[in-house]
């Protein structure tokens, strides 16, 4: 299985789970690009994550919702919508080399970027080039 990681800054906006015009190119080039390769696609599984910012609640449905937003960009793109599980952790799985201590929520958002992030993973039998 090939994981992919697509960082939620090009992705998305802070809070949000519209997929900004260079999410979608990073899609393309990274996942859609690499798709052509895999023969017998078996899975696609897409897991959304956010930082710590708010609480479990939310961010377990804003980390579904950006899931689903890359599961319905691949879908536009020819994936089969049945082959792409998706998956929502929230704040519950976050980078353990992401360390921030400031206070001043500014900083503290633009530190917890990597953690805002969506997590493609690609099961299939890949054609050898």
């Amino acid at each position: 299985m090939q994981k992919i990681t697509l960082d939620a800054k090009v992705l998305f906006d802070f809070d949000k789970a519209v997929l900004k015009p260079e999410g979608k190119a990073a899609i393309d080039s990274m996942v859609v690009g690499k798709l052509k390769d895999v023969q017998k696609l078996e899975v696609v599984l897409v897991t959304g994550h956010t930082d710590r910012i708010g609480t479990q609640a939310y961010n377990q449905k804003l980390s579904e919702r950006r899931a689903d937003a890359v599961r319905d960009y691949l879908v536009s793109k020819g994936v089969d919508k049945a082959k792409i599980e998706t998956l929502g952790m929230g704040k519950t799985q976050p980078l353990p080399n992401v360390k921030c201590e400031m206070t001043a929520t500014k900083e503290l958002i633009a530190c917890l970027a990597p953690n805002r992030r969506v997590e493609v993973q690609v099961k299939g039998e890949s054609t050898r080039r």
